[in-house]
């Protein structure tokens, strides 16, 4: 099971790591796209943005269903949820690292005055 989950935050940041992607997101966020639709602002082909689609696909933030001879594109975001659950217990880790260290420099300054 961790193994899954480790190879499912890889391919989530791997796709957040590119700012094409993050921007076919953001696009997703307002509502279902086709693919040419997201590949519009880059002027990409289908195939171009196609690419991008699948590496979204492949880390569960973005599901396609085929209508017609449309690609409908909609966000996933449980895949978020977990990338941001990760985010969030490093957040905790140094925050409380960094209260040690602001609180142990002050204690030293205050002996130095």
């Amino acid at each position: 099971m961790v193994e899954l989950d480790d190879e499912r935050l890889d391919a989530v940041f791997h796709a957040l790591a590119d700012s094409t992607r993050r921007t076919m997101l953001q696009l997703l966020a307002q509502g279902e796209c086709s693919v040419g639709e997201l590949g519009a602002p880059f002027r990409m082909s289908f195939a171009g943005a196609s690419k991008h689609v699948k590496a979204l696909e492949r880390a569960g933030l973005v599901s396609r269903t085929v209508q017609g001879r449309a690609h409908v594109c909609r966000l996933e975001p449980a895949a978020l949820a977990s990338a941001n659950a990760w985010l969030r217990y490093y957040e905790g880790f140094w925050n409380n690292h960094l209260d040690a260290l602001e609180k142990e420099l002050r204690r030293e300054a205050s002996r130095g005055k």
